[in-house]
This record gives C-alpha cells, structure tokens and sequence, in this order.
C-alpha cells in the first residue's frame, strides 16, 4: 500500500510528527495507496505543491483524493489558497476530492471544498 517518497513535512508538531507524517498514517489506514506530492525546489528555497494545492495524493476506495495538510490554526488560511486555485475546477470536473486537514496534536480536522 505504501507508495512515493520525498517531503514529509517541514514543521514538527506535538511529539515530533509533522501534520503530513499524521496524514499519511491516517489515509493509509483508511486504506488509500499515498504518495507525497510536495516537494522542496532548492533553488527556490520552497515546499512546492503538486498544481499548488496537494500536499498528499491518495487513491483508493474508488475516488482520487488531494490532501492539503497543516496545522489546525492554518486551516482558514489554506481554504483560502486552495479556493483560489486555478486547478480546483479541472480537479472538481475530474471527479477528485479536496480535503484540506488541519492537526492539533492528535486531533483531526478536515474541511472538503
């Protein structure tokens, strides 16, 4: 089940799991196949999201799902972004899901656009 490889998340939170380590531990026991999308670009000194949106791409139980995780406190700002998203459209025709997640701590958090 386990699939991609890269970025696992920048910022660490209760107990040293990063939001994108806490993700990929719960889509995979919903059982999703998942693969990190995001990516470090070293010349710009940025995390780049695949279509500026995933953190998180996972497929299974049917559908396609991008995963845009972070902190709980950052949830607003990210449905925001992701509303905003030249993708979103084409991503919503395609049939994929969008699932903004926000952690704190243990805690899960998820809005749907």
């Amino acid at each position: 089940m386990r699939a991609g490889c890269g970025a696992e998340g920048a910022v660490a939170g209760v107990g040293g799991v990063t939001p994108t380590q806490r993700s990929l531990a719960y889509w995979r026991g919903q059982g999703y196949t998942v693969a990190v999308v995001e990516r470090w670009n070293p010349f710009a000194k940025v995390r780049q999201d695949l279509y500026g949106m995933c953190d998180l791409l996972c497929i299974g139980n049917g559908e396609t799902v991008c995963v845009q995780t972070t902190s709980a406190p950052n949830v607003p700002a990210r449905v925001r972004k992701l509303s905003e998203a030249e993708a979103l459209p084409e991503m919503r025709r395609s049939g994929w899901r969008v699932v903004i997640e926000g952690w704190a701590g243990t805690k899960r958090r998820e809005v749907e656009l």
